[in-house]
């Protein structure tokens, strides 16, 4: 009973911890792409802006919630609970500390996939049930993306995998440590990101959100806190890829001197910088463009360092 009560504290720790750390991120984010566009990011609410998050969340709050008539009601409101419960099922496997991932699972890796794969599902009946021509097609054109590069982001994992000898993510950052993967496996961890870009719909990878293009793609006709669910979606989605770059490439928690939550608070950070920092400095390619590096690009690469792993390790 008391292992129970446990685990359930530690779920809603970190539940409240990943939530708290999304909506602080979208303060994050806008004061460094002011810093590095040179202009002034949020400064009016509170100390640095920090208040504008609140200010943010209550305006969401305030919004009426409002379903379109033509729209099909019990799917256009599953849809954004899909979006932010896959990404945070996903992160009940991430090794935070030795003994602290919530589910210490032996197919860890495979149980992310799955919920990534999941999260597809959102896009697609967030579209389909908006019954707009304008989401029905940036849904279809997120689902093809995100697809597409589930395929090259699951051949890149497979090179880990065989490294480690283990789909568990705890096992692999233990069998980092005499070299981090980073290292013999550079070429996955590359593709890997790349993967988890076009994943969590970031720029230069964020088409189906292409304004200009699709007004706001799948979610054009959400309000409130429905697009609120599928905004800290896509930052729980950024958060949750620079943890496993973290965990699978660059040794997870361990490191010297400092504590081992530490040394993967600090490694995730870095990655989550650098998402945004991607966002400042990359223009946005053609959808045909992203479509064709993908399967004419990636594709090739990752099956290439599978079989150079396979072949070194025989």
């Amino acid at each position: 009973m008391a292992e129970f009560a446990v685990i359930i504290f530690r779920a809603l720790a970190l539940l409240l911890a990943l939530v708290l750390s999304a909506a602080l991120l979208t303060w994050a984010e806008r004061r460094l792409l002011g810093l590095w566009q040179d202009r002034y990011g949020p400064n009016r609410v509170g100390p640095f802006g920090l208040l504008q998050v609140v200010a943010d969340m209550l305006k969401l709050l305030g919004k009426q919630e409002f379903v379109p008539p033509f729209a099909d009601k019990p799917v256009f409101i599953l849809a954004p609970a899909i979006a932010m419960s896959t990404m945070l099922l996903a992160f009940a496997v991430i090794p935070f500390a030795p003994g602290f991932p919530l589910a210490d699972l032996n197919l860890g890796l495979l149980f992310f996939l799955a919920m990534s794969s999941l999260a597809v599902y959102a896009i697609l009946l967030g579209g389909y049930a908006s019954n707009n021509k304008y989401a029905l097609l940036g849904s279809l054109r997120s689902a093809a993306q995100v697809l597409s590069y589930e395929v090259f982001m699951g051949l890149a994992l497979l090179g880990v995998v065989l490294q480690a000898g283990s789909f568990s993510l705890g096992q692999i950052v233990e069998a980092q440590r005499e070299l981090w993967f980073c290292i013999p496996q550079f070429l996955a961890m590359v593709l890997f990101f790349i993967a988890g870009i076009a994943e969590s719909h970031r720029l230069p990878f964020d088409l189906p959100e292409a304004e200009h293009e699709l007004t706001a793609g799948f979610h054009t006709e959400y309000s409130g806190m429905k697009f609120g669910m599928f905004f800290v979606g896509e930052y729980l989605g950024v958060i949750l890829i620079s943890s496993l770059m973290t965990t699978l490439f660059f040794g997870g928690w361990l490191g010297p001197v400092l504590p081992p939550w530490l040394w993967f608070l600090l490694k995730t950070l870095f990655f989550v910088l650098l998402f945004v920092l991607l966002r400042a400095a990359l223009p946005r390619p053609r959808y045909d463009q992203l479509m064709a590096f993908g399967w004419k690009c990636l594709l090739p690469l990752a099956l290439l360092n599978l079989t150079v792993t396979a072949l070194v390790l025989l």
